[in-house]
């Protein structure tokens, strides 16, 4: 169903590229959007190690497209040091691919947005975190994106000097 990478040299682990998943703090989702045109929007997220999580508003580009087309992908950069002697870049990044829900369930919702508070803002207090989150709830849309394949890559010169 999912294409195998053409340059499998430069694949990387299913490790290191969760690994990117989780440090990451942004990424970009992309959706069928209108008319048929592609649309890829930067979010940030939350990986738990099998889902992906993103909060959104209730209404717009992002939410027509999720309820007209499930299908989605989604790409984080780790890295793209520019080599410009070389006329290249140095990068390492993830796509997911999978299917996109809105959450409907309040205990789905508010466990998906605690992981993201968490991640964004790992020192603040509890009850600092609840206040935030009761304030927000009632525009707050949660989307969760289910991977059906995941992959990484990295330049072959990174690859090259792993070996």
């Amino acid at each position: 169903m999912f294409r195998e990478m053409r340059r499998s040299s430069q694949q990387l682990t299913m490790e290191e590229t969760q690994n990117i998943l989780q440090k990451g703090t942004s990424g970009v989702l992309s959706l069928l959007g209108d008319e048929g045109y592609p649309y890829g929007v930067p979010l940030s997220y939350v990986y738990d190690g099998e889902k992906l999580y993103f909060h959104c508003a209730k209404t717009g580009h992002k939410i027509d497209a999720v309820h007209r087309e499930s299908k989605a992908s989604f790409c984080v950069i780790d890295q793209d040091l520019i080599m410009p002697q070389k006329y290249t870049t140095y990068f390492r990044s993830a796509i997911a691919f999978g299917k996109v829900r809105i959450l409907e369930s309040e205990q789905e919702k508010r466990e998906a947005i605690e992981k993201l508070a968490v991640k964004y803002a790992p020192k603040d207090l509890p009850s600092h975190r609840e206040d935030i989150i009761a304030q927000e709830w009632a525009p707050l849309c949660v989307l969760e994106m289910e991977i059906h394949h995941l992959t990484g890559k990295q330049a072959k010169e990174l690859a090259a000097s792993q070996e």
